[in-house]
């Protein structure tokens, strides 16, 4: 499996890349003997890079302060929840000695410091567990709600806390051992926490305190400059690495230039002109949005403004997600956060609403009417009323992913997911696991997980690894047709290869039905399978070959054209299964139409029922 995946990365890569990754190998095998340990770290002076953030805590809603409170007192009282995992009891408790290494759902303990960090295997073994819940503790997310509890009470405990906390994870994490910091993207998150910590608390944290996260400080520019995540891996990795070096350049009394410069350019490639993610995934754009968000605050603050062009991009970015509205997952989500002062139901939304508020925008969206394509993102979405009700439907004709590996994209090309009265219906399986999730993970991004047509249960685009595609379906909007009933057709051609044929998909609007019309264009017919994965609290009753759906009522009703008609729920793959949270999945209605179809097509119909 270790060697497999070397090859599939490899056939990723271009030349350049190669040298790059040559050239990565012994930069590794010199700072393994040169580098480790905080000696040659030092401590520079530290100066405010978001100035105004201590009254603006002050300044909080009462539900943000309730929430910040709630947070910092839990962690405190011993807990800490992350990726919808509660760690274990008693793991959170001075002085926190093997916290950092603990992983919460297995018990297993990743390795000491002793171990270079590029010397572990946290991509292939996963006896231990997902790496991604250790690497969680480690970005330091419990600092900022401690120091926000702080400037709200004054009371000495919660800088006790920081403090402790401080001393712990410099003790346990010296450069550059342990998985902490095998990581770019952890190194920089890790690093924004430590330097909001830091603004938050000004002099009422203790000198020698302040020493230990300017060391922390210092090893992580050295490292993010030393080990960029360029080529395929320039996603939103190299986003997280920018901002923390710029930050960390601010917060010393610099311009930042540099990182300032590539970071721009990096919105422009990552945040599309439309305001789509290029990720293919809206809360991994919300998280390269608010890393930018941040970065732009401080510049602003040092009277350095991004220029207009970043500002219109972000601007973008809030408006598309006002548009996804109840549908907007679809995608990888790991659920990633910058900065968590408490749990965020809608996290793009609330990016969106802080950026609306960056630019002096109305914090509230406005709520979208009618149809809206964006072209570059590959997504239509339409918000209308069907029987007197609310009606938000998204339709997806877009690339699979970014970059060569497409990492965190899904093979859900031609999708639809549905909402009514504001409650998603139709909806996006989620994400579950990464690196642990071996079957699970390849399912939940597979295309027979998702709602649109499939062939012999294969995906449309081949998976090279769980962050790894190869061979990518090519996705576009052929037709749009715009009136109040209107028309998208698109189209993608994953199963030319295998079967010969292209996927074409038109959906239409009928008055208060929605037809969904499935062809396989190019061959003479083959037999395909079209699934419809509903919401874990829909209940469902088939009656022939019709479906109806309920929740408190019906709120869908779908006509299949003639052909087998089934109902999963749970059980063996393919079964049906969401996941409403990273690592947690439950089972779920999922309703498969097994028929043949040809170039002349076969339609299903979506009805939605006066209440």
């Amino acid at each position: 499996m270790k060697l497999l995946w070397y090859i599939n990365r490899l056939r990723a890569m271009g030349p350049a890349e190669m040298l790059h990754r040559l050239g990565e190998r012994g930069r590794r095998a010199i700072s393994r003997r040169r580098h480790q340990g905080w000696t040659r770290y030092a401590a520079a002076a530290m100066h405010p890079v978001w100035p105004d953030w201590p009254e603006r805590i002050r300044n909080a809603p009462p539900a943000q302060r309730a929430t910040i409170a709630e947070t910092a007192d839990g962690f405190l009282d011993g807990r800490f929840s992350a990726l919808g995992q509660a760690w274990p009891e008693g793991a959170i408790a001075p002085p926190y000695r093997d916290v950092w290494r603990l992983d919460p759902v297995t018990g297993s303990a990743w390795p000491r410091a002793e171990r270079y960090c590029f010397d572990i295997d946290f991509r292939h073994d996963g006896a231990r567990g997902d790496i991604k819940y250790v690497w969680e503790i480690n970005r330091l997310h419990m600092l900022p709600a401690l120091a926000a509890q702080f400037v709200l009470s004054g009371e000495a405990r919660y800088c006790a806390a920081i403090e402790a906390v401080l001393q712990s994870w410099h003790a346990a994490n010296p450069p550059f051992g342990g998985v902490a910091w095998a990581s770019g993207i952890e190194v920089a998150v890790r690093a924004i926490n430590i330097l909001v910590t830091l603004d938050l608390m000004g002099p009422a944290l203790p000198e020698a305190t302040r020493a230990l996260a300017g060391q922390v400080l210092d090893a992580s520019t050295f490292w993010l400059a030393r080990f960029p995540s360029l080529y395929s891996s320039a996603n939103n990795h190299l986003v997280a690495e920018l901002a923390g070096a710029y930050l960390i350049a601010r917060a010393r009394g610099g311009d930042g230039a540099g990182p300032r410069a590539r970071l721009l350019a990096e919105l422009e490639r990552q945040i599309l002109p439309d305001g789509a993610g290029a990720e293919q995934s809206p809360t991994y754009a919300a998280f390269t949005c608010e890393l930018v968000l941040l970065c732009a605050e401080a510049a602003r603050a040092a009277g350095d403004p991004f220029p207009q062009d970043a500002e219109a991009r972000l601007a973008a970015f809030a408006a598309h997600v006002a548009w996804l509205g109840p549908n907007g997952r679809f995608g990888d989500d790991d659920e990633g956060r910058v900065i968590a002062l408490g749990p965020v139901r809608d996290y793009a939304g609330a990016v969106a609403a802080a950026i609306r508020a960056y630019c002096g925008q109305p914090e509230v969206a406005e709520r979208p009417v009618g149809l809206r394509t964006f072209a570059q993102g590959g997504l239509s979405a339409w918000h209308g009323a069907m029987n007197g009700r609310e009606v938000a439907l998204c339709f997806d004709h877009g690339p699979l992913g970014y970059l060569s590996i497409a990492a965190h994209g899904h093979a859900d090309a031609l999708s639809l997911t549905l909402s009514v009265d504001g409650k998603p219906v139709l909806v996006d399986p989620g994400t579950y696991l990464y690196g642990s999730g071996g079957t699970w993970r390849d399912w939940f991004r597979s295309t027979p997980a998702h709602n649109t047509l499939n062939i012999e249960g294969r995906s449309q685009s081949s998976m090279a690894g769980a962050f790894n595609w190869s061979h990518k379906a090519r996705a576009q909007l052929v037709d749009r047709q715009d009136a109040a009933h209107w028309r998208l057709t698109a189209e993608h051609d994953g199963y030319r290869r295998a079967f010969g044929v292209n996927h074409r998909r038109a959906v239409a609007r009928a008055g208060d039905t929605l037809m969904v019309e499935d062809r396989l264009v190019g061959g003479t017919g083959r037999v395909a399978e079209i699934a419809w994965q509903l919401a874990a609290d829909i209940a469902v009753r088939i009656d022939g070959s019709r479906a109806i759906c309920s929740r408190d009522g019906p709120v869908l009703v779908i006509d299949f054209p003639d052909g087998a008609l089934d109902l999963g729920s749970g059980g063996t793959l393919p079964g049906g299964w969401v996941s409403p949270a990273f690592g947690h999945k439950v089972p779920a209605p999922r309703l498969r139409w097994r028929g043949r179809v040809d170039g002349a097509g076969v339609i299903t119909r979506l009805s939605v029922p006066a209440r």
